[in-house]
Order: structure tokens, then sequence, then C-alpha cells
């Protein structure tokens, strides 16, 4: 069963259930699921990991901008969103990864950043968010050169 089906049968029990809030972040997920379907795109992953990505951009814009009641709902919904991805590495395992990556890359200096980034993102297959990776890239590259 693809997400593309989960997400619809999901749609439908949260219809037959009554909930509004549910149905609207379903409904989104399902129409962009959908679109890209319809592109080319069979990366379902990346559909929900850019959606994801923008309610928690737009969590973040709304408490700046003083708004409480539409971050929280926007958290909500990147929290639904969230569900249908694989659980995140934490932060062991990403080491472990990005180890493996800079000796596989042979990298010793943060300028090396780029060979090591696509062999760690590779592996990591979207079950950490980029910038984690990248934070831990810099970190073992700044603690091997020195």
């Amino acid at each position: 069963m693809t997400i593309l089906d989960t997400v619809h049968s999901d749609l439908v029990s949260a219809m037959k259930t009554g909930e509004k809030e549910r149905v609207g972040t379903l409904r989104m997920l399902l129409a962009e699921l959908q679109k890209a379907a319809k592109e080319g795109s069979t990366d379902e992953l990346a559909v929900l990991r850019r959606e994801r990505k923008r309610r928690v951009e737009a969590e973040r814009a709304f408490r700046d901008g003083g708004r409480p009641d539409l971050a929280e709902r926007e958290a909500r919904e990147a929290e639904l969103i969230s569900a249908y991805l694989p659980a995140e590495l934490d932060d062991s395992q990403l080491r472990e990864i990005v180890a493996r990556a800079v000796a596989q890359a042979g990298a010793s200096s943060p300028q090396q950043l780029g060979k090591v980034m696509p062999i760690a993102m590779a592996e990591v297959a979207g079950r950490a968010d980029g910038r984690r990776v990248s934070e831990q890239v810099r970190e073992a590259l700044g603690a091997s050169a020195t």
C-alpha cells in the first residue's frame, strides 16, 4: 500500500468520524501527493518532507508574528504529516552514518563538506533533516581537522 493510498484511507476515516481539522490536512496532503504523481514524481516521502517543512516554517513565522493560535494549528499539521514519515535517526545513529561517509570520502577538512554530504544524505535516506546532517558533518570534519 502506497502512502497515497494510506492517506486516502485515513481521509475517509476522518470524514466518517467528523474530524474537521484532520480532514483538511489530509485533503491538502492527498492533493499534493496526487499532483506530484501526475507530474511523474514517485518520491512520496519527498512530498511529505516538503509539506512538513512548510508547516514547521509557518509555525515559526506565526510564533514570531505573535499568532500562537495559528502556530499551534501549523504544529498539529506538521505532527500529522510526520506520522507518515519514517522514524527519525537519533544522534548516535546519525553520527555513525556521518563517520562512515567521512571515511568513505577521505575527507579531513571542513572544505570537503561537498564530498561528504551526498554520501551521508544517500545513506540517511530521508530519516534526518539535511540541516542536522550538515551540522554533524561539519562537526566531524572540524574534529578530524584538529
